[in-house]
């Protein structure tokens, strides 16, 4: 954690597979990221602690992924002011629409901001997260333009034929 900028988390370990989504991404980015499994409701002192904690370790952004009630995101967003990303997570027979709306709808005071269900919000999170450090990071700032530069030409070469 001493050097990572960005915390994934996630309430369980069988989130991990939908959040290496976002560590691959951020792994392309040459961020420093910190991966953890703290549970809001089970764990929710150590959550508390890291996320209390992490800003003074160098760290900027939270990504935190959870299913169900996706109580995750808030608890960590009420013990910091750095942003938030939520990640939804299908975990239920609901397909996630239970963890978006808990994700989406934090009162006032306490922003999260929400990302789609799954692994493409995960890499949609990591991109975010991208974009945010980029602010004051011109190299960042690069390759991200590189990134978007390398989208746009998989899309023009696309051959029907």
């Amino acid at each position: 954690m001493a050097d990572a900028q960005v915390a994934i988390m996630m309430g369980s370990k069988s989130d991990l597979p939908i959040l290496e989504a976002a560590a691959e991404t951020l792994k392309e980015f040459g961020i420093s990221y910190d991966i953890k499994v703290l549970s809001a409701h089970r764990t929710p002192k150590e959550c508390c602690a890291y996320a209390e904690a992490f800003r003074s370790k160098g760290g900027k952004i939270f990504i935190c992924g959870a299913g169900v009630s996706a109580a995750l995101s808030g608890v960590v967003a009420a013990h910091t002011t750095l942003p938030v990303i939520g990640v939804p997570i299908d975990a239920s027979p609901l397909g996630g629409m239970d963890a978006l709306l808990s994700t989406v709808q934090m009162p006032p005071g306490v922003p999260v901001g929400a990302v789609a269900i799954g692994k493409p919000g995960a890499k949609n999170a990591a991109l975010l997260a991208v974009r945010i450090l980029s602010l004051s990071d011109p190299s960042l700032e690069k390759k991200l333009d590189n990134f978007r530069e390398e989208q746009r030409q998989k899309i023009l070469n696309t051959d029907l034929n």
